[in-house]
Formats: structure tokens, sequence, C-alpha cells
């Protein structure tokens, strides 16, 4: 029940009456190399919520992320059995955001139950599983953030207003940064200051977009065998540079290959000089334990291709998921290239501690909560830390609170986005309304179609049918 001591009056809150999960299998057309796994197939977790708000109205939101087990839950468990779980999770998920949820904004709501609930369900799910492979923390922020984006949505319908203006003192009240990320003790205060502090005074409607080169894409000609799509897509990597005027290339490595990784850096690097790539990002994979790998690559690099190495903006994540089982000092790489954080950031107090590691970047992804992404931009850029926004091959929906997020913040270059080289078909429906947010043209993504509240799906206009509904 709304209370007058839950919030000032003035302050829209909102309580969940309702939460409905469906599951859309896709299918990808080529492989996608995740570690020592492969992506070919994934399924999505689509989630809508019902909200009443303090006044009696009522809202609906969507959020939506892709159940991506390789990456979010590496181990040798079979996969089959990885995913059931995820899936079963999100199902316990739909019926503990309506009975354990707090009221109040997305922010509160999210975080709190960040905090409390779920870990409680996880550490329930992980009893009962062998203690050699349990389901990681991770995991279980994914499948969580689907719900997360969904309360974000909902409660800037609520209010008849795009989301993004829905994170300042007005909406929020007395809930400032520092209710979230405490008063600091490190010189930096979040007291009286709020997300809407954090964001682009005016945000992007156009970006430049990252394409990924997996570890298993022919780059060439050379590299086809004949088993590759014939579904008018392109199939190398020469090919989609051509057709979508890319300008920026994100280049998967093995991470314990140290020949394979520097002669695939050459190699996409001198195809990309040919046509008019601009900027390189190298993700290591999390495999790596040792910087000097890493230093190592990067200082060849630099003495026998110096222009490929000056088009390197930063290493992503090259050493493992657990930042507090591993709290490797990576200072020497980061002296060479920006070091990003991407999976280790679970959440800003991961961001801290990897910033004193000497971490100077985060890659933010909306799969691991709004909540948790925007937490973690405001700490990140609070302590001078850069900001990207990552892909987990957002197909559909998934897609736009994604590109919403990097359209808001001062990313690097843009954003990552490679659901159109994976799966295009399965955002189909999505595409024939926003062109422009599943296409790459001109190296960009254009978001100038989303609609005026919430993240601006327009999903009424989206002709999908839905499967049923999961049981929860």
């Amino acid at each position: 029940m709304f209370t007058e001591a839950s919030r000032p009056a003035s302050i829209a809150t909102m309580l969940v009456t309702k939460a409905t999960l469906y599951f859309l299998p896709v299918q990808t057309r080529v492989p996608l190399k995740f570690g020592t796994e492969t992506l070919e197939s994934v399924t999505c977790a689509r989630v809508k919520v019902e909200v009443r708000g303090e006044n009696g109205s009522t809202a609906i939101g969507w959020g939506e992320t892709p159940l991506s087990v390789q990456w979010v839950w590496p181990s040798p468990t079979p996969y089959s059995e990885r995913e059931t779980c995820l899936k079963d999770f999100c199902a316990s998920l739909s019926g503990a955001i309506i009975n354990e949820s707090s009221t109040g904004h997305p922010m509160t709501i999210g975080w709190e139950f960040s905090e409390g609930p779920l870990h409680r369900l996880l550490n329930e799910v992980n009893t009962e599983r062998p203690k050699k492979h349990p389901m990681p923390h991770l995991a279980a922020l994914v499948c969580f953030s689907a719900f997360d984006i969904a309360l974000h949505d909902a409660y800037a319908r609520l209010q008849g207003l795009p989301i993004y203006q829905c994170y300042s003192t007005e909406h929020m009240g007395d809930k400032d940064l520092a209710s979230f990320l405490g008063v600091g003790d490190d010189g930096v205060s979040f007291s009286g200051k709020y997300v809407s502090d954090f964001l682009l005074d005016s945000p992007r409607t156009t970006m430049p977009a990252w394409h990924l080169v997996g570890g298993l894409d022919a780059l060439t000609d050379a590299d086809l065998d004949g088993t590759e799509p014939d579904d008018g897509y392109p199939v190398t990597l020469e090919q989609w540079i051509k057709t979508d005027g890319l300008c920026s290339l994100k280049i998967k490595l093995r991470g314990n290959d140290a020949d394979w990784d520097y002669d695939r850096l050459v190699q996409i690097g001198q195809i990309g000089t040919t046509l008019g790539i601009e900027a390189l990002t190298a993700d290591f994979n999390c495999t790596v334990t040792d910087p000097d790998y890493v230093n190592t690559i990067i200082d060849k690099l630099a003495a026998e291709h110096p222009a490929i190495h000056r088009q390197i903006l930063y290493i992503e994540q090259p050493f493992p998921y657990d930042l507090q089982g591993h709290s490797i000092d990576v200072h020497s790489v980061s002296e060479r290239l920006p070091l990003f954080l991407d999976e280790s950031a679970h959440d800003w107090r991961l961001v801290r501690l990897g910033h004193s590691l000497g971490w100077t970047g985060v890659a933010l992804k909306t799969c691991k909560t709004q909540t948790g992404a925007l937490l973690s931009a405001c700490w990140a850029q609070a302590h001078g830390m850069q900001l990207m926004v990552q892909d987990l091959t957002n197909p559909m929906l998934a897609q736009i609170p994604h590109l919403s997020l990097a359209a808001h913040l001062p990313t690097i270059r843009g954003v990552e986005t490679n659901g159109m080289q994976f799966y295009p078909e399965a955002s189909a429906p999505e595409a024939a309304v926003h062109r422009g947010i599943y296409r790459r043209r001109n190296g960009q993504v254009d978001l100038s179609t989303l609609g005026a509240t919430g993240f601006g799906y327009r999903e009424d206009e989206v002709v999908r049918e839905l499967p049923d509904p999961a049981s929860p």
C-alpha cells in the first residue's frame, strides 16, 4: 500500500500488480563464438508488467533480453540444463516481482529487488544445484533485467513521458544518487545529485555503430567454404563494411593463443585500413589471467603496425568474470590503452573495485538491468572513467533500451549493435516500424522513429504474434 511516509506527495510512485512472461526462440544465421562455446540459437525473455499509480491510474511496460546462456553462465554443465534453469528462474521472478517488490520509482524498485529478493532466489536455486557449477549472479541479473526494463517503461508511460525524462528530482524526490551509491568516502559526493545530472543534455538520434567480428567470422571471400547462408545478407567482413558503411569494428579474440590473436588483429586491421575503418577495439573473451599476455600483443602491434595500433580505442575485459576472485592489478595494461570492464561490472561496487585495480572504463549493458547500468554510468563518470554501451546481440524489443542507453550517455564512440549480423529476420516485425534501429546505414543507427512515452517501442504498431505466456 502507498503511505504518506513512503514518498513526498509530489512524487508519483507505482505498485506492480501483474507480470506476464513470454519466451521467444531465435535461431542464428551464422554462429557466434563466446569463449569456449558457440551460440547458434537463443531464447529471449519478454516481460509485460502492469502497474498502478498512487492516484489509481494504470499502465503497462515491456522489457526483453536474450538469455544468452554461453555468456552469462560459462560452464561444462550441458547447455540445455543451464537454459532450463534460466527459464525457470525467469518464471519465479514473475511471481516475486508482484509479491516482493517495493513501491516507488523504478530505480528504487529495481535496486531494492536486486539487493534482496534476487539474491535470495538465486541462493535457493543454487542450494539445489551441484556446488561445483552454481548459477552465477550475472545470469540472475540478466533474467531480472527484462522485468527491470519493463518497470522503467511502465513508470514513464504512467507519467506520459519518455523514460529519460523521469530520472530527476521531480520524479525521484529525496531518492538522490547517495541513496544508492552512498555518500562517498573518496572525495566524490552523490548527495543532491540524480541520474539526470549524468545524462547528455541533448540525446543523440543517430550514432556510430560498432560491428562485431566474431572468432568464426569469414573476413574475405577466400575464407568462404560453401556452408554460408544464402539469405541476401553479407557473409564476410568485407561485405558488411561495404554494405553498412561501417567505420568501427570490435574484434573477438581467443585470449589463450597469442599468435592467433595477434595475427587476427593485424589481418582485420589491414582489411579495415583498406576499406575506411576508423576505430577498433579488442575483446579477449575473459580468458586471460596474466596482463603480460595483453601487453605483449599491444606492444608488438605498436612496433610493427603502428597505424593499426592507433586505431584501437580500448581493450575490453581480457580477465576473468569474477573480479573479486581474480583481483588482478591491470595498471600495466591501462597505461598502454584504455581498459574497459564488461562481464565483471555487475554493479557500481564492482566498477569501484575495478577502478582501484586500474581499469579506466566500463562497458554498460541493459541486460544487467537498466537500474544497474544507470548507477554504474553515474559512478564511473563521477570518477573519470570512460563509457561504452555493449551489445548482447539484442533482437526485437531488446534492441531499443540498449540503443537508448547509449543515446543518452557520453560513450566513447556510439554503440555496439550486432543483432542484424546474427539474426536479422528475428526483428523483421519491429524493423517495419523502426527501420533505422535494426539496420545500419552509413555506419550509423537511427533512433528518430521512437515513440513519445516509455522507451518508445510503439509495440502496438508491431505485427508480432506472441506465444502463450510461460507459467509462473
